[in-house]
């Protein structure tokens, strides 16, 4: 469902009565300066995994590495008998 020309219009006018037409402009800038933030953002995460990605893997393997050296044994499993 898209918005059409005589929607966006009543829009405007809303928001210009609301605003004003001194801090409409500043409202727009604020908001273009919020979304290319969020856009550099975003594009940064995305390079960060690519480069974490081997150092992770890594980081799993020796976790799981441990994991299996410590699994419980019958040797080590205790009961409490204190009932």
């Amino acid at each position: 469902m898209a918005l059409g020309y005589q929607e966006l219009l009543v829009v405007l006018v809303i928001l210009l009565l609301l605003f004003g037409s001194t801090r409409l402009p500043q409202l727009a800038k604020g908001l273009g300066k919020s979304i290319r933030e969020f856009k550099k953002g975003v594009g940064e995460g995305d390079d960060t995994e690519e480069i974490d990605a081997p150092a992770r893997r890594e980081s799993l393997r020796a976790s799981s590495n441990s994991v299996e050296q410590d699994q419980l044994t019958p040797n080590k499993i205790t009961t409490d008998r204190t009932l």
